[in-house]
């Protein structure tokens, strides 16, 4: 044995004893897999784009699956990708300011680093071989048709020709919230249109009508925040097709107190509206909106509301059904920061928009229903087959009467809020350490059902894989958190996510850059059958002889295991090979009486309890290991402060996630003596230096200690535990046998405790009369 392998690892031992915390609890809110964003890159996972000059100050993405593009607006620049080729080969376009427009921008006292450039932020289709797109325009927004050719082509150009004043169609800050969406040939904006962004409106531009605006002296948007706007039909009729924007707004307080509140809307205006004749001239004519309400419900009827809308992602139907509305929200509460997720049925949100209208008669006064005479044509709806009646056609809105238009300037609010399906929130996470800022949804086919797998995206770059498992009736539904994967190698907010259901890929954009990302990656679960079951992920099963993609089909083949709603492994897995690897073995461990030793157990799944057992030499049986002060089960394993030969016997790591109890580690723990290791360090007389340690060491005790100083520290770990497995295991090996275990599933560590390390240490000071300080100088 060899004394700096002894001192080496004494020292480490004390690093770890001092830097235990007790294991807390399994909790399903934690991802059951974290992959870094090294782990996503050696695994083919994920690719990243960071643009030429190595970050893209990215504001917005569109992805054209037609085309097989990803186009992608920036900082005075717009790039296109190839959806189904490795990203070597993309188009840029520059797209600057138009000249001293960015020293305009400067004199009127804008930052020129974060404010006077070209932040492209519209980008949306025009027609088969044209995009329509917008930049801030250094705060003078301008717009312009970028060719991008017809299917199969990769070109990328802008028309000089086309490019004109984007007022209206897009911000002039970066930074504030905006939507768009592009419908027949006219581009629909909800931002604010002036230089000081006090102007909030819904506009309409860019096509043969006249241009359409919210009516300024209604007062209908309260500093908006908007986060969404898209077509949504509701039902077959083309002329009663409606765009639905989903935006927060800042309003005073609904009951008439002092103050105000955040409060999210979804708001409408007909695809047809030509505004009025001789009222709302120019300005919606069909403008509504109502309140989304998030919340979970509390004791006495109390409720924690959710009222900060940060995304939304509209889930597409299968014929037959109801476009789903997943939104995203968190609080605005100084108390405690949470987010919640809230699933809505459009066929809920038409009937709010079919209900009473709110009204109350006066500021200070409460809102009720309003129950007077609602004039015809409904207010709010749109000149198509619906409003029509014999002798009473409207084919346009500037035919309808102005009491109609004058009622719904008037009472633009719908009373009835718009609640969640199920009455509460999918998902809710509160404590988070970063938040969240954008979602998507894929409804996947399992063996078992159907599930909605939810992508949350943080502020910090990573991305949470989650589905939520419903109960029955209101009953609370189950999170579970598959995967957390940090897409990005450095903390960038996630601002834009795109998926492609067809190419099983996420695209996730930050102001750093964009990457594609793998929806699933089921090796990584494991190799064993009970594994994959456990990881409860719709995308993957168990096909008899790996964690693969699962494939609906019409033929049931009785290999593929599955089972999400439960995971249990004990019905799945029954009569398949388990990995026996881990269990099978048994690592044999030495520690010394009255020292520290270490069993190192890692669970693959944090989600899984942990359990350790000891059979005594005496026993036949096991006994659960009962943890004090003394012994101290951590995170990473069993820390014993202070051996004692009671302790001897043969310890078991074994795991319990949904009622599956599998072992991940054995150790055979020795405890060597206290007399016996005084034996080994007997100093020999009439001898000094190396030779009075027993023959023990070949080195001096100078050039032991300089080893210790060299190769302890966090950054060194690894070479410390070979280091010490090797020496250890050769000198002690002789006498009372060797590690067996190698691996991070399987390795026992033993350390001498501190009491020794400060015997080494001391005699180390005193063969040279120096100080630690000294020491560590030479």
């Amino acid at each position: 044995m060899d004394p700096p392998a002894w001192a080496i690892c004494c020292l480490l031992g004390s690093l770890l004893l001092h830097g235990s915390s007790p294991s807390p609890g399994p909790s399903p809110s934690v991802p059951r897999l974290r992959l870094s964003y090294r782990d996503l890159l050696s695994a083919n996972r994920s690719a990243i784009f960071l643009g030429p000059r190595g970050s893209l100050d990215l504001q917005v993405m569109y992805m054209d699956e037609y085309r097989d593009r990803l186009f992608l607006g920036g900082r005075d620049a717009l790039y296109s990708l190839r959806l189904d080729q490795a990203w070597t080969d993309p188009r840029e376009v520059l797209w600057l300011p138009q000249p001293g427009q960015r020293a305009e921008c400067v004199r009127k006292g804008r930052d020129p680093s974060t404010e006077c450039a070209n932040f492209v932020r519209v980008l949306q289709p025009h027609n088969r071989t044209h995009l329509m797109a917008c930049g801030t325009g250094a705060f003078q927004p301008i717009c312009a048709l970028i060719t991008v050719g017809h299917r199969g082509e990769h070109v990328l150009h802008l028309e000089p020709s086309s490019v004109e004043n984007g007022r209206g169609r897009c911000p002039h800050e970066p930074s504030r919230p905006f939507a768009s969406t592009y419908v027949g040939g006219e581009l629909y904006t909800g931002l604010t249109a002036d230089f000081l962004g006090r102007e909030a409106m819904i506009f309409r531009s860019g096509g043969p009508r006249p241009a359409l605006r919210s009516d300024s002296d209604q007062s209908l948007l309260h500093e908006p925040r908007f986060v969404m706007a898209a077509r949504i039909p509701d039902n077959s009729d083309r002329d009663d097709d409606k765009v639905y924007f989903f935006f927060s707004e800042t309003v005073p307080s609904p009951d008439g107190g002092p103050g105000h509140v955040t409060i999210s809307r979804v708001g409408r205006v007909c695809v047809n509206d030509a505004g009025g004749q001789r009222v709302l001239v120019n300005k919606w004519s069909t403008f509504l909106k109502a309140r989304l309400i998030c919340s979970v419900p509390g004791p006495g009827g109390a409720e924690t509301h959710f009222d900060q809308l940060e995304d939304v992602f509209l889930l597409l139907p299968k014929a037959g059904k109801n476009l789903e509305v997943y939104a995203l929200f968190s609080t605005v509460s100084a108390v405690f920061q949470g987010f919640a997720v809230c699933v809505y049925h459009m066929a809920d949100i038409w009937e709010v928009f079919n209900g009473p209208f709110a009204h109350r008669d006066g500021p200070q006064q409460q809102w009720g229903p309003y129950e007077g005479k609602v004039p015809f044509p409904r207010p709010g709806v749109c000149p198509s087959k619906m409003t029509a009646q014999p002798g009473r056609p409207f084919g346009s809105t500037k035919n309808y009467p102005d009491e109609v238009l004058q009622f719904v300037r008037d009472h633009p609010l719908m009373f009835q809020p718009v609640r969640p399906r199920r009455g509460r929130p999918v998902l809710v996470k509160t404590h988070l350490a970063q938040q969240l800022r954008q979602i998507v949804v894929d409804r996947v086919e399992a063996e078992d059902g159907a599930y909605d797998v939810i992508f949350l995206g943080t502020d910090s770059g990573s991305v949470l894989k989650v589905i939520a498992l419903q109960g029955s009736g209101t009953a609370e539904p189950e999170e579970i958190v598959l995967e957390e994967l940090q897409v990005f190698k450095v903390p960038t907010p996630i601002t834009e996510m795109e998926i492609s259901v067809k190419r099983q890929t996420l695209y996730v954009g930050s102001p750093l850059g964009v990457a594609r990302l793998q929806l699933h990656h089921c090796e990584t679960y494991g190799r064993a059958c009970a594994e994959c079951c456990l990881a409860r992920d719709p995308y993957c099963a168990w096909d008899g002889t790996s964690c693969a993609r699962y494939r609906p089909s019409l033929s049931k083949r009785r290999f593929r295991r599955q089972d999400i709603r439960h995971g249990n492994p004990a019905v799945q897995c029954l009569g398949q090979s388990q990995d026996k690897e881990a269990s099978g073995r048994v690592a044999r461990v030495f520690g010394t009486e009255h020292n520290s030793t270490f069993l190192e157990c890692l669970p693959k799944s944090p989600q899984a309890a942990v359990r350790w057992f000891l059979q005594r030499p005496a026993d036949k049986g096991m006994d659960q290991v009962k943890t004090d002060e003394r012994v101290v089960q951590t995170e990473q394993g069993l820390l014993f402060r202070r051996l004692s030969r009671l302790d001897a016997g043969n310890y078991t790591c074994t795991t319990l996630e949904h009622g599956f109890s599998q072992t991940v580690v054995r150790f055979a723990l020795d405890v060597i003596a206290t007399a016996q290791l005084d034996n080994l360090f007997l100093r020999e007389p009439g001898l000094e230096g190396p030779s009075a340690w027993g023959g023990l060491a070949s080195a001096s005790p100078k050039a032991w200690y300089k080893d210790i100083l060299q190769l302890t520290g966090f950054a060194n770990l690894p070479r410390v535990n070979e280091y010490c497995e090797r020496v250890w295991c050769r000198g002690v090996g002789e006498h009372s046998g060797s590690f067996r275990g190698r691996g991070k599933q399987a390795k026992g560590k033993s350390w001498v405790g501190l009491e020794l390390g400060k015997k080494v240490k001391s005699r180390v000071l005193a063969e040279h009369n120096r100080t630690p300080r000294e020491v560590e100088a030479t």
